[in-house]
């Protein structure tokens, strides 16, 4: 899917905070409300939820994200759990005065995040590459909204970002699509990112890619920090894949049942 260019900057970046969860909220986004096609008639929504099965409370909240965050399987052949596998649901990373990503607390609006790393282990000339899957459950719609949009201001503010230690992001464009814009009708809101990524373990510059949608108060993502010998296409490929189950998921975990 093409994505328009909105950011062209940096020289060395990071994925910040607890490393691969860092990213979970974008560097642009026009957080849409409501989204319109082109012939300017509001479309039928992403998901036609059933209000009971939209979680309230905090347990609620992470049972879902259990039934919908990506698995090592999500991903295809060959991605595996790495260790530790889970964080959260008391993550939160927050881009500090100093661009370097940090731990925060979530907030009252979040009733519950959850981030997992996998890594495809190095082999045949190529480097091990580091994924991981983020999922948060706002309390309301709107919460979910302002997550895919205060970014903007973070991105401008700190063009070179440093995720952990020794792990920086950069040279990063980023393209954000509302529901009915270029043939985006997978979410109310959604965003790439990609870049490079540079780590005192693996070198670089690698190829760095970042994916998230918003869907009624769901957020949900998959970055990918490239290694040697892996392209943009296959860490792009990976990525989007694990995406796509994640959404296909939360229809089945929120959408009114049929029959």
């Amino acid at each position: 899917m093409a994505v328009p260019l909105l950011l062209a900057t940096a020289c060395g970046g990071g994925d910040g905070g607890d490393g691969d969860a860092a990213k979970k909220r974008p560097s642009a986004s026009k957080a849409t409300a409501t989204a319109k096609g082109s012939s300017g008639a509001t479309v039928e929504p992403v998901i036609d939820a059933d209000p009971a099965r939209l979680p309230t409370t905090r347990k609620a909240a992470l049972d879902l994200i259990g039934q919908v965050i990506a698995d090592p399987e999500s991903f295809g052949p060959g991605v595996v759990a790495r260790t530790p596998y889970e964080s959260g649901p008391d993550s939160w990373p927050v881009l500090g005065d100093d661009c370097v990503w940090q731990q925060g607390d979530p907030g009252r609006g979040v009733l519950a995040t959850l981030t997992r790393s996998f890594e495809v282990p190095a082999a045949k000339g190529k480097g091990p590459l580091r994924l991981a899957a983020i999922m948060t459950v706002h309390r309301t719609d709107d919460g979910a909204r302002w997550e895919m949009a205060e970014s903007i201001e973070e991105t401008m503010r700190c063009p070179t970002q440093q995720l952990r230690q020794g792990e920086f992001i950069g040279g990063l464009g980023a393209g954000a699509l509302g529901r009915g814009e270029a043939n985006q009708i997978n979410s109310e809101d959604s965003l790439m990112e990609s870049g490079e990524y540079r780590s005192n373990e693996l070198g670089g510059p690698h190829p760095y890619f970042w994916e998230q949608d918003q869907i009624l108060r769901f957020t949900f993502a998959v970055t990918a920090k490239g290694a040697k010998g892996w392209t943009d296409e296959e860490i792009t490929d990976l990525a989007s894949q694990a995406q796509g189950t994640m959404l296909i998921r939360l229809h089945q975990a929120v959408g009114k049942k049929k029959g």
